[in-house]
């Protein structure tokens, strides 16, 4: 029968050609129809590959994800809303009512609001320990624990876990060892070739790249365990935009060139401001006077990454001064950005803990978290300096 024209209110498909596109299209089809209820049934059952909702899939993601499997060494990585949609689907996809969790005790501010208030609210225990210390995090384990949730350099103040000794103890224990890999990324490291089980990230920091995404990825070595995180992220509605999909794969293809140089900076920036007056102390995974040095050059190599962290004198007072005299440089709680950004952990990701609490982590009103981009290197350090003077008053 002759389709009545009329009636074909949707295209019949792209039109046929011999030549393909180098950049991915942009797919952003709600739905994806079949043949027929047999059809849909082939695809439901895995007989066929094939899409049908956009909650449950489409093809920007799965591109995506691939992308980001091939990086990481994985296999079967699910895209998501957010960063922090990967956190909540691997949790509550795979953690029930009873469950305990250890957490590193200097995780993302999201992350231990999750940890703190969320998840006990649903009847899974948590408790925080020391990542840089296995022993502590052995110690918090409980007959009940059924996942171990770390960031290998921990956020904001750049300390390095003990992931050897960690995944030892998960191992022995028949723990879940989950390792957020947002800081590092895998062009410093690959988590699952340590012992990690499943591996996070937020791809809306130096993934995408640009500040103009918002993504989340997560991947576990078991597929049984990836169809429950995948399963939950898709009842739960954690579906990721296309257009941000594809924006996220554009930034992949400068993601190692980025990365290099706002590594180079950020090591550079690193030891300057250790000279300026006024600066309490820097924080950088290579600097010799980190707490962490050792430890960091052992899993990381030559690896520094692109953050780093350092505190005023004066406190509070100061770090208003210095914001305002860092023209040019982003006052934002984010990372990964293609230019410098400047975080104040008091006052945007760690708010939500006590002074004490936050004292207790090395978090003071004078600390600030930089991410470092791909400015000039010498203007970066010229800014930063006349900031510093300005934070003295």
């Amino acid at each position: 029968m002759t389709k009545d024209k009329r009636t074909l209110i949707r295209p019949e498909g792209l039109p046929p050609t011999a030549s393909w596109p180098v950049v991915t299209p942009i797919m952003p089809s709600v739905v994806y129809a079949s043949e027929t209820p047999d059809a849909l049934d082939a695809q439901y059952e895995g007989r066929v590959a094939g899409y049908t909702y956009a909650r449950e899939g489409h093809p920007n993601a799965d591109v995506l994800a691939r992308r980001i499997d091939a990086m990481e060494g994985a296999s079967g990585g699910t895209v998501m809303g957010s960063g922090m949609a990967a956190v909540t689907a691997v949790m509550l996809g795979l953690l029930k009512a009873g469950d305990h969790v250890v957490g590193g005790d200097q995780l993302y501010g999201r992350s231990l609001r999750l940890m703190t208030q969320d998840l006990p609210r649903m009847g899974i225990t948590t408790t925080l320990a020391d990542p840089t210390d296995a022993q502590a995090m052995a110690a918090a384990i409980r007959p009940e624990t059924r996942m171990i949730l770390i960031e290998l350099v921990s956020n904001p103040t750049l300390r390095v876990a003990d992931l050897a000794g960690i995944a030892q103890v998960a191992r022995d224990r028949g723990v879940l060892l989950v390792v957020d890999n947002t800081f590092t990324t895998p062009r410093a490291f690959r988590p699952f070739e340590h012992g990690a089980d499943i591996v996070i990230h937020s791809v809306t920091k130096l993934l995408a790249g640009h500040s103009d995404v918002t993504l989340g990825y997560a991947v576990a070595r078991d597929a049984a365990l990836q169809k429950a995180i995948y399963d939950f992220a898709v009842t739960t509605g954690m579906t990721a935009s296309p257009f941000d999909c594809w924006l996220a794969e554009r930034g992949l293809a400068t993601f190692d060139l980025r990365f290099d140089r706002a590594e180079a900076n950020a090591a550079h920036l690193a030891d300057h401001l250790a000279g300026l007056k006024g600066v309490k102390r820097v924080l950088y995974p290579l600097r010799a006077d980190h707490p962490d040095s050792s430890r960091a050059r052992a899993i990381l190599g030559n690896r520094g990454c692109n953050m780093m962290s350092f505190e005023l004198e004066g406190g509070r007072a100061a770090a208003n001064a210095f914001a305002a005299a860092a023209e040019g440089i982003a006052f934002a709680p984010t990372l990964g950005d293609v230019g410098t950004t400047l975080s104040h952990p008091a006052s945007s990701s760690h708010r939500a803990l006590t002074s004490e609490g936050r004292e207790a982590l090395g978090i003071g009103e004078g600390f600030f978290r930089v991410s470092v981009g791909l400015e000039e290197p010498g203007a970066l350090c010229d800014l930063f300096a006349h900031a510093a003077q300005a934070s003295q008053g």
